[in-house]
């Protein structure tokens, strides 16, 4: 039985995970790895988040990414690495974390104790993550963490948002949810990325997106008609995902206990509304678009 309050893993989470993916949003990102001379922003994107697997091929990627057309993983990796070796990535990605994390928040914060204070809570959450069947997190755990308080707090964020990621995949995976499914079920709870910005950047076409509402709606897991909208089968399924990443996601909060749980969730929070309010997230990214 968890010792912690219920949904305190979900709840720190969300309070620190956007302070790792604010990166991918970030125009610091795309002026780092331009400077290698990647430019086109799925193979930024690819090449950055794959980079902690070295020189992977096509299938890799699409695995562990899960809901991107494996089609379109495949127009840029992996010709990526003949132009930036993931070592040079990796480099680049931690400079455009720095800056990003500096514009965002200011260099009071980044030189706060609070700060310091945020990345000894999170690397200590990230002592019990444990590697097996969580490619992402494993990859990315054999990195080294950087010495700069707001960079280990960064990382200690992405080894966090891939742990529970990967988990989140199992989930979605026994929920009997495939990719686009996924991605449907997901913006039909209301709280999903907007359409237009998730077939283009997931790389899925409109037919695509049909045909797995159609699906969904043969399970009874969608309401019939053209409103996008779960049953109540379907709103009981997402819950069960949901549940179910908590719980395989809940040892590194455990091992933190409720008070650090509390605290890292509180100074996030700070941090996140402070990188909000420099607008660190578009709209079409957050299902506001």
């Amino acid at each position: 039985m968890s010792l912690l309050p219920a949904r305190a893993e979900r709840r720190c989470h969300n309070a620190v995970n956007p302070l790792h993916s604010c990166l991918f949003f970030s125009p610091d990102l795309g002026a780092e790895l331009g400077r290698l001379g990647i430019e086109d922003p799925r193979a930024v994107y690819f090449a950055t988040r794959a980079a902690a697997f070295g020189p992977v091929g096509a299938g890799t990627v699409a695995a562990t990414f899960y809901n991107f057309r494996p089609a379109l993983v495949a127009e840029h990796v992996p010709a990526v690495w003949s132009v930036a070796s993931p070592e040079q990535v990796l480099g680049a990605r931690l400079r455009a974390a720095d800056a990003t994390l500096r514009r965002l928040l200011g260099e009071e914060i980044i030189a706060s104790d609070e700060m310091a204070e945020a990345a000894r809570l999170a690397l200590r959450a990230t002592e019990a993550c444990t590697p097996h069947a969580r490619p992402l997190y494993a990859a990315h755990a054999e990195l080294p963490v950087p010495d700069e308080p707001h960079l280990a707090f960064w990382h200690a964020a992405t080894l966090l948002r891939e742990h529970r990621g990967d988990a989140h995949l199992a989930a979605l995976l026994a929920a009997g949810l495939d990719p686009v499914e996924s991605l449907v079920s997901h913006t039909a709870t209301g709280k999903g990325m907007a359409i237009g910005w998730l077939l283009s950047s997931r790389g899925w076409r409109r037919a695509d997106w049909e045909a797995a509402s159609g699906r969904l709606r043969e399970r009874g897991l969608l309401e019939a008609g053209e409103e996008l909208a779960l049953t109540d089968a379907g709103t009981a399924l997402r819950a069960q995902v949901e549940e179910a990443t908590d719980r395989m996601d809940r040892a590194p909060y455990e091992h933190l206990g409720a008070e650090g749980v509390e605290r890292l969730t509180e100074l996030g929070r700070g941090f996140l509304f402070t990188a909000a309010a420099a607008g660190a997230f578009p709209a079409e990214a957050t299902g506001r678009g």
